[in-house]
């Protein structure tokens, strides 16, 4: 549990730690293919384009010194020659980078989601839905361009820099000497620039995933929000959010202007130094026009390649700031979700809680269970009760092993749970809650949820089982209408059967059932409480609930009291009991 909470607090101090350029290159090592011919034409392309100045040069000079027309329109056609392939090579280009960006992104998202749905329900409790669901959304776009298209826009422009200075080189020393000197002025600049950008990426990325929480907090919550008539205090409270992240996006835009602008003013400064140099030396005759305009056309190439890659630094450095949270999430250990261990072929359903004491992991210094002893019979149905907050729900939590306990040990047909794969451990469970969730597609899917191989047959005599197939029939689409957002266009009781149904499918070992009936009318409780009846039959069950009504059939009754078990018995035992706390209970239900 100590892990999980270090694990959250990680997240939101992982912008202080440098994620290395190379593993975040490392993504588009899938693509190495797609990205070796995109390669090759981005070779051809910028290849082509240092050669053209040279041709300018050969015009030039052709027609200032020789006059002949027909050698210019040969090198005209040249010229053109060369500008349709290298367009066609540039379109190659672009094309294949593009696609192998869509993939990374599409295999990024895919890693990012399943680490998520891997980690414990401890990191659930303690990290905001908003937040995840940007990391996927937003992060992962930032990190698509970087890694292919800015890599291949980094390329090209290294080539077309590093090309342009050899062939200044060779047409002029002097002027490359002269061309060159800002470099060191630029390179300096964008030392400070990509400091000071990786860290505002960094806190604009938390600020969206800020703005993304609350607005998802708000429409998720949108009936309590309307019921409240507080749009106003959920606009203002995203408006704020949102606010921040744009005000520390203008801070980063105002580095990128300044660096921008000092890098243009180095490059076209640079230029203006060329033309009056060059200028004097083509009267003095050390130079020909033609040498002059190619040395002209090659500098402004490096200028070009220059303010570029100086814009993709601060792509990279914006990427580098955003990857942090999803490298986090990647890096995060499993916990018990990942600790594997043995399988259950059959499980009779023989529980036994010896001395378990836990403490959720967002609230450690405040256990829930002091010490718990209990034991439940395969077969038999147990009622917990007791006040809220004693403990009845953690119980049913630690049973589905979505957390393990700090001290003592629960067996399952004595069996360690802690041994026992949680995954292979949970096809063996099922639990009805108090508000059961369902997703945003057909009942037939949310029923078919229990067994994903399930035929429409199996759904249908299960739906018949929970009392459900009544409504389900007279819906217009019958098993394949859309319930809505957490099942949002059914009733109550429409929503509990539904649920009963995809447990019946399940055909689970131990059924849990918290708070099944509590939030019914008496018609709808009647009907669940009977398909409950039926569902309960035979297995080992587990019954969280308050009213009387639920409580008094069951084989045996455990009072919970501070995370104890303070009484136990069958409900005539317990009611037998002068003074005792489970005959306070119901006296005082009868009473109100």
């Amino acid at each position: 549990m100590k892990e999980a909470r270090s694990q959250a607090v990680a997240g939101r101090e992982a912008g202080s730690e440098s994620v290395p350029l190379r593993r975040l290159l490392g993504l588009a090592l899938p693509e190495v293919g797609l990205l070796s011919i995109a390669t090759i034409a981005l070779l051809i392309s910028s290849g082509i384009q240092l050669v053209y100045p040279q041709v300018v040069s050969w015009m030039i000079d052709g027609v200032v010194e020789g006059g002949d027309l027909r050698e210019l329109d040969a090198v005209a056609l040249l010229l053109v020659a060369l500008f349709l392939v290298q367009a066609v090579f540039a379109m190659i280009r672009a094309w294949l980078f593009t696609v192998a960006g869509e993939r990374v992104v599409a295999r990024l998202r895919e890693r990012v989601y399943q680490a998520i749905l891997g980690q414990d329900i401890a990191f659930f409790d303690l990290s905001r839905t908003g937040e995840l669901t940007n990391r996927l959304a937003s992060d992962t776009t930032v990190l698509q361009n970087t890694v292919t298209v800015n890599v291949s826009m980094g390329l090209r422009f290294g080539i077309m820099g590093l090309g342009g200075i050899a062939l200044m080189l060779v047409t002029s020393p002097l002027l490359t000497v002269i061309a060159m000197s800002v470099v060191p002025v630029v390179a300096i600049g964008a030392a400070i620039y990509g400091r000071v950008v990786r860290r505002l990426s960094t806190r604009v990325q938390d600020a969206l995933a800020d703005a993304t929480s609350v607005a998802e907090e708000s429409l998720s919550g949108v009936r309590t929000v309307r019921a409240f008539a507080r749009e106003d205090g959920a606009i203002q409270r995203y408006s704020e959010a949102v606010t921040r992240s744009f005000r520390l996006a203008a801070r980063r835009a105002l580095a990128e202007g300044l660096f921008q602008g000092l890098a243009g003013f180095g490059g076209f400064g640079a230029v203006a130094l060329v033309v009056w140099a060059g200028g004097r030396m083509v009267v003095a005759g050390s130079m020909s026009v033609g040498e002059l305009t190619a040395f002209l056309l090659y500098t402004l190439s490096v200028a070009v390649g220059l303010g570029a890659i100086s814009g993709l630094y601060g792509d990279f450095m914006r990427a580098t700031g955003a990857s942090r949270r999803i490298f986090h999430l990647l890096d995060l250990p499993g916990g018990l979700e990942q600790a594997g261990g043995a399988t259950l072929q059959t499980v009779r359903g023989d529980l036994t809680f010896k001395g378990v004491v836990f403490a959720y992991p967002s609230r450690p210094e405040e256990p829930v269970l002091r010490g718990l002893d209990l034991h439940i019979r395969a077969g038999d149905v147990v009622a917990l009760v007791g006040s809220s907050g004693a403990g009845k729900s953690t119980v049913a939590s630690l049973v589905c092993r979505f957390y393990d306990p700090q001290q003592g040990t629960i067996h399952l047909d004595g069996q360690d749970l802690r041994t026992l794969d949680p995954q292979a451990l949970r096809r063996h469970l099922a639990v009805v809650a108090q508000e059961p969730i369902l997703f945003a597609t057909s009942i037939a899917e949310n029923i078919r949820y229990g067994r994903p191989n399930a035929t429409e047959d199996e759904i249908e005599r299960a739906a018949r089982q929970a009392n459900a197939w009544g409504f389900i029939e007279q819906s217009e689409r019958g098993l394949q209408t859309q319930v809505g957002e957490r099942g949002v266009r059914l009733s109550g009781g429409q929503k509990q059967r539904i649920a009963i149904a995809r447990a019946i499918l399940a055909d689970p070992a131990v059924l849990i059932l918290d708070e099944a009936t509590s939030a019914l009318d008496s018609e709808s409780e009647h009907l669940v409480q009977e398909a409950l009846d039926r569902l309960m039959r035979g297995r080992t069950t587990l019954v969280i609930a308050h009213r009387l009504s639920t409580v008094r059939d069951a084989d045996a009754v455990a009072v919970l009291e501070q995370g104890r078990v303070v009484e136990q018995g069958s409900h005539a035992e317990l009611m037998a009991l002068e003074g005792g706390r489970y005959r306070a209970l119901v006296e005082r239900q009868l009473t109100g």
